[in-house]
């Protein structure tokens, strides 16, 4: 009794998805036959018999996840592959081994041998596989691998066009990449693990778009505080297009509008990302915005924060232009459905009156979902929070 482990697919992956069954146990195979497809996080892969025999047992059934090295067939047949220098008793499917690379393989008569033929065509798998793709007939071959064993590059050499230069496996297979040798793989954790998980909620659920302008700044006082007229701008803007004010539900295909406008401020810390929640900015003074915007930074870097004040933001707003950046694609973070980007305010020439002046502007990245806010929506809220931010006061 022969037990086939899956095998190394060839991508660094742990485990596999058993797709389909090409088999079932009683059937009898020969070297290379399909037996079953799975799928990994990169691909679908087909898994070849390594060897002849009877199908006495398989392992998994359509729909499970089989680890690596773990067993899969069973076979009534002493004839087994050689092992690999890693120890598995399979091939490697999705590597092309070099012409050093050499297996045990199975007897298969030819076209004109009989049952009782006790002829042998040596051959490794993926030699024998590329043959029948080439129309390459095996028996034409002298193998240059040890005892005669055709390789693969005997292969690829037979089915080269007469006065091709010389090929082998080893040019036609991507170099291997290098190997970092540098630090340690370490389990993200707390705030960063919530990070890496919102972050793939949002890919998986939200098809963003962004648009970007700016606001000129030109008429401001000196007294002006850049994040609290930005804070106001958004709820005047939220006003003018309460659609980018609200939650998106893409299951149900609703949404959710709100009167209040409870702000999401991502906050950066040595820890990770953290986003305290400014509520109801709409209808705050900007005295009042200072004092629990102070309070939440303060407390977003003291790990303080309730966590009622990290739930249920209605908009979302990243000030990145406090340490560095023009522009950018914020990501919406569902259920929400946008996030404005503040960029690094500058000096910028423009044209005034046909002459060049210098401005002082502010970079403004709007990301939107698109599946439920229109192009126009978000370019009249972003123009509505621009014409907001251009008052002198």
């Amino acid at each position: 009794m022969t037990v086939f482990k899956l095998p190394d697919l060839g991508e660094g992956l742990s485990d596999a998805e058993i797709l389909r069954w090409h088999v079932q146990v009683g059937d009898t195979v020969s070297v290379d036959q399909p037996m079953l497809s799975v799928e990994t996080a990169k691909a679908v892969v087909e898994v070849p018999a390594p060897q002849s025999g009877v199908i006495t047992a398989l392992h998994g059934a359509e729909g499970d996840r089989i680890e690596t090295g773990a067993p899969l067939v069973e076979f009534a047949s002493e004839q087994t592959t050689r092992q690999t220098s890693q120890g598995d008793s399979g091939t490697v499917v999705g590597h092309m081994p070099s012409g050093a690379d050499e297996y045990a393989v199975a007897a298969l008569p030819t076209d004109d041998q009989g049952a009782g033929s006790a002829q042998r065509i040596q051959a490794v798998p993926a030699a024998r596989a590329l043959a029948r793709s080439l129309g390459v007939d095996l028996a034409t071959l002298t193998g240059s691998g040890r005892n005669g064993l055709i390789t693969l590059d005997d292969v690829i050499t037979a089915g080269l066009p007469e006065g091709a230069p010389a090929a082998n496996a080893s040019t036609m297979r991507p170099a291997d990449p290098p190997i970092a040798r540098d630090g340690a793989m370490t389990e993200l954790r707390s705030l960063r693990r919530a990070m890496a998980n919102s972050m793939a909620l949002a890919r998986d659920n939200v098809m963003s778009c962004s648009v970007f302008d700016d606001a000129d700044l030109h008429r401001w006082s000196p007294r002006n505080d850049y994040t609290l007229r930005v804070l106001r701008a958004i709820g005047v803007a939220a006003k003018v297009e309460p659609g980018l004010n609200a939650w998106y539900d893409g299951k149900a295909l609703s949404r959710r509008l709100f009167d209040h406008v409870d702000v999401g401020m991502a906050v950066d810390t040595p820890d990770g990302l953290i986003v305290p929640i400014l509520r109801d900015v709409g209808r705050r003074d900007f005295a009042s915005l200072r004092e629990g915007l102070d309070k939440l930074k303060q407390a977003a870097r003291d790990r303080t924060v309730p966590p009622a004040e990290l739930r249920n933001w209605t908009f979302m707003l990243s000030n990145f232009g406090m340490m560095a950046g023009r522009y950018a694609t914020p990501v919406v973070v569902p259920p929400a459905v946008a996030i404005l980007g503040t960029g690094r305010v500058r000096d910028d020439v423009v044209a005034e009156d046909g002459k060049a002046v210098v401005h002082r502007r502010m970079p403004l990245s709007l990301t939107f979902d698109h599946r439920c806010i229109t192009g126009g929506e978000a370019v009249r809220f972003l123009g509505a929070l621009i014409s907001d931010l251009e008052l002198a006061e």
